[in-house]
């Protein structure tokens, strides 16, 4: 049976856009393998370390040689690479924070990316149909006033299929504080829209990907 790779990254657990969306695109994935197996990371519950010096040395060090951070450091990499390399499909949650992503979504792509291996000429995860839930406070759309400011979906994009190699789609629920933030009382309906047909999006994009990897 087929493994997703779930992942969480927005740091509130309740109210979130992208975790209510990523749950819809599980939730219809399940549906149709009840029994294949999904991985889960919820980044703000248990972070992932930073890469440091000692994870930079150890990936282009002959294991043999590893000091005892190195070889820690390997671990966490390996672990979280393992987790990449092996699912059929992946679903990213990826909301905005002042114009990128959260810190523990990068945490969590720089353990991943390892020149050689899951990036460069051949990378060992390249095709995994990857769907990146970009959640948004306000409307950063072609067109409108803060388009230059874009820059979440501009940086995944690059990353995880130019450096990756992943098939990547993204879902943008947008105007997400429009219930919370006063200034923005007339564009809730907008608001509600967007959610409304992320959720639908993303159903039918998990059974979508599920029915083709089953064929």
């Amino acid at each position: 049976m087929a493994t997703l790779l779930h992942i969480d990254s927005s740091a509130l657990f309740e109210g979130s856009a992208s975790r209510e969306v990523t749950a819809s695109f599980r939730a219809a994935w399940q549906e149709q393998h009840p029994e294949g197996t999904v991985v889960y990371r919820d980044l703000a519950a248990t972070l992932p370390p930073h890469l440091d010096a000692a994870g930079i040395t150890a990936g282009f060090a002959d294991p043999a040689t590893h000091t005892e951070a190195q070889r820690a450091a390997a671990a966490v990499r390996e672990e979280l690479i393992s987790e990449l390399e092996q699912a059929d499909a992946i679903v990213i949650g990826a909301p905005m924070y002042n114009l990128g992503v959260p810190s523990t979504l990068k945490a969590w792509l720089d353990q991943v990316v390892l020149m050689g291996r899951t990036a460069g000429e051949n990378p060992s995860a390249a095709g995994t149909p990857t769907v990146v839930v970009a959640s948004r406070g306000g409307s950063y759309a072609p067109g409108t006033p803060r388009e230059g400011f874009e820059f979440v979906q501009n940086y995944l994009e690059k990353l995880l299929s130019g450096l990756l190699g992943l098939k990547v789609e993204f879902i943008v629920p947008e105007l997400t504080m429009a219930r919370s933030n006063p200034a923005m009382a007339e564009l809730v309906d907008k608001a509600d829209a967007s959610r409304a047909q992320a959720h639908e999006d993303a159903k039918a994009k998990a059974k979508e990907l599920a029915i083709q990897l089953a064929a």
